[in-house]
């Protein structure tokens, strides 16, 4: 497998070395166990000198018409902020390369990123109408720069026929064992448990609500309110009251920067509450009661179907 790891002036330092060494690991495991290495990598870069976002020096190639990968690897840059993604999305390089993915994907080659680089992906128009999964604290902002993107970011990875999206920072790791799994299953298995890592399927259980709220005054007024009846339970119309709108507007808003209905938000909020007590210790009846479900078991399928985590996944952590 033919694979080009496209280096941008400023790349996360981890998530290129992330991809790199576990393709690497896979290499020599395979050369170990008398087999030929499953990945021909090459390093390349739209400008002659790439620099890590920690200043570290990249020897890249020059992109030519001569390199045909099968797979074009796309690391995130280190702008984990929209104000500091935004501006880099303008930057000459950064559209050269989201005019080489274009060039590249025309030919053949298959695109896979991670975290940041779904938004440079995104910019190709490549995943309009496609199912695709970021780094879940920047997903509103994704929302409304791509409303065409069928977005996901619950998912940790979201194969497609252009390639594949994994999601935040970390989810460079899951990308790379995607792909040693796309070139060898048994090879995966062995690199990840020389890793320590296995493929997750979501990113539910880390994805924070209220960071996401907070990328709109609207949501923000109805996530405050929303915190304050968690026991009570919810009511549309005391929502949109209470965030100074309509319901019609809610709904619209919520599905516009968060993906989901106001009432969908709302279970989420429980949900995350929940978690947090039970961490505390607090008894599952207990915690049931406080966020305002029947009882317990009713909480823990919620939580299961929610997080993919049982109470006992989540006392585990207390040790």
């Amino acid at each position: 497998m033919r694979i080009a790891l496209l280096a941008l002036d400023g790349v996360f330092d981890t998530g290129y070395t992330a991809v790199l060494d576990s393709l690497s690991i896979a290499n020599s495991f395979a050369v170990r166990e008398g087999r030929q290495p499953p990945f021909e990598i090459s390093v390349v870069g739209v400008r002659k000198k790439v620099r890590t976002s920690g200043g570290l020096a990249l020897p890249v190639q020059p992109i030519t018409p001569a390199l045909m990968p099968d797979w074009v690897v796309l690391p995130a840059l280190a702008t984990s902020t929209p104000e500091r993604l935004l501006p880099a999305l303008e930057r000459p390089d950064v559209k050269q390369a989201v005019s080489e993915l274009g060039k590249w994907h025309e030919r053949g080659a298959r695109i896979a990123t991670s975290c940041i680089g779904t938004f440079l992906v995104a910019e190709t128009g490549l995943l309009d109408h496609r199912e695709a999964t970021t780094t879940w604290w920047l997903a509103p902002l994704f929302r409304q720069r791509f409303p065409k993107v069928q977005l996901e970011e619950s998912r940790m990875l979201v194969p497609t026929d252009i390639g594949v999206t994994a999601g935040a920072a970390m989810g460079h790791l899951d990308l790379a064992l995607w792909l040693i799994r796309k070139a060898s299953p048994e090879l995966a298995v062995v690199v990840s448990r020389y890793l320590l890592a296995d493929l997750r399927s979501s990113q539910a259980q880390y994805i924070i609500p209220n960071h996401l709220a907070q990328a709109d005054p609207l949501v923000l007024r109805f996530e405050r309110w929303a915190r304050d009846h968690l026991k009570e339970g919810f009511s549309l119309q005391d929502a949109a009251s209470a965030a100074g709108t309509s319901t019609r507007s809610l709904q619209r808003r919520c599905q516009a920067i968060l993906g989901k209905s106001p009432l969908s938000y709302f279970q989420d909020l429980r949900v995350e509450h929940a978690q947090s007590l039970l961490r505390s210790g607090m008894d599952l009846e207990a915690v049931a009661a406080h966020v305002g479900y029947i009882d317990g078991a009713t909480l823990g399928a919620l939580l299961r179907q929610r997080t993919g985590r049982g109470v006992r996944d989540l006392r585990g952590e207390l040790r």
